[in-house]
């Protein structure tokens, strides 16, 4: 008998999990009040990226961009393949390279270090002075609305469910949504933001970031641009913190990050945050100073209590799992987390080790 499934939350990582459940013959009834894809899905850059903050970080994130790699994205999705260049600005960086480069390689992943000459060759605007970068090759890009939708639209095909209305409360062996009562098998909380409305125990707190989109300006630069610092901004808890993370479009833009505030969930624009991104863009870039931007944004970041985010079983109510908390790994890893979700819920095969993620483990780092 089919296990009956319960997505709450259409963002691209409940859609992720939709997809996949429903192509190991459950049936998937998803649960969304809002825009599938329109919260932190649609504020977000989009990098397909392999991040390296802890063991189990690599090897989320490495597999993550290796799933996405076998999808057959079809163009509205926007798909890059333009690699990574964490950019070295001096001497420790250089050694933080290096030591990257390695952890990279006992994972087989492909990297090439650059010399500052050799930087200087691949991506001639940036500025001089820099020490070198850390070539990643298989890192990728896409749109986030475009790949969230692309997932949706997949598991509908394969006969998966969306109800357009709002879970009002967890209940054992279900929920209570606008319409009345629905019983599952399994209820998966992939919502957010909207976690600690209907799991308060599990706190999810709003991080907000400001994005800038620029004027078309195709071959300016050829890779993700990023600082070997980002890692430290991403994931330190101060209450407001810049990195540079530039990003070439399909379209021929640069998409400008990033930057982290704990501010609650004023929306609005703090300038002078917004301000010291942009001119931290401009130095790595100066040519950027005369490209117009032509819209800025904010979004939120569901930021769980560790650095990676919660997936598994919530142990205090049967049938209850939880895949949130993924601050700024919602997109590389959304197959990732699907595939944790489909081994918990059918037993599938991972190649992931879920025992980091599990709300014991995470909720008490």
């Amino acid at each position: 008998m089919k296990k009956r499934v319960l997505v709450i939350g259409v963002g691209i990582v409940g859609a992720a999990i939709a997809d996949r459940l429903q192509a190991e013959d459950c049936s998937v009834t998803l649960f969304e009040s809002y825009i599938p894809g329109g919260g932190t899905t649609a504020a977000a850059m989009g990098h397909l990226v392999v991040l390296d903050d802890s063991p189990a970080q690599l090897e989320f994130t490495a597999r993550g961009v290796d799933l996405w790699r076998k999808e057959p994205l079809p163009a509205r999705c926007e798909r890059e393949a333009c690699g990574t260049i964490w950019v070295a600005s001096g001497a420790e960086d250089v050694d933080e390279a290096r030591a990257k480069a390695d952890r990279f390689a006992r994972k087989g992943l492909e990297t090439e270090w650059l010399d500052a000459a050799r930087l200087r060759e691949r991506e001639p605007s940036l500025r001089k002075g820099l020490a070198g970068g850390l070539r990643v090759p298989g890192d990728q890009v896409v749109y986030p609305v475009g790949a969230a939708r692309w997932l949706l639209d997949r598991a509908l095909e394969r006969g998966a469910v969306l109800r357009r209305e709002q879970v009002l409360a967890l209940e054992m062996g279900g929920l209570r949504a606008d319409s009345g009562r629905f019983q599952a098998d399994a209820v998966i909380l992939a919502a957010g933001l909207g976690t600690s409305h209907l799991l308060p125990e599990l706190p999810i707190q709003p991080r907000k970031g400001h994005l800038a989109i620029t004027a078309r300006v195709p071959g300016l630069i050829h890779h993700q641009l990023v600082e070997l610092g980002y890692l430290k901004s991403a994931h330190g808890r101060v209450a407001s913190s810049v990195a540079f993370n530039v990003q070439p479009r399909a379209t021929g833009q640069l998409l400008i990050g990033s930057s982290r505030e704990f501010a609650g969930f004023d929306a609005s624009p703090n300038r002078e945050l917004l301000g010291r991104m942009l001119r931290l863009a401009q130095d790595y870039v100066p040519s950027l100073a005369q490209v117009p931007v032509i819209r800025t944004w904010t979004g939120f970041r569901p930021c769980g209590p560790g650095n990676l985010p919660v997936i598994g079983p919530w142990p205090a109510s049967p049938g209850l799992f939880v895949a949130v908390g993924h601050e700024g790994l919602g997109i590389t890893t959304a197959p990732a987390t699907a595939e944790l979700m489909a081994h918990h819920i059918v037993g599938a095969a991972s190649f992931l080790d879920p025992d980091p993620f599990l709300p014991g483990k995470v909720a008490h780092a």
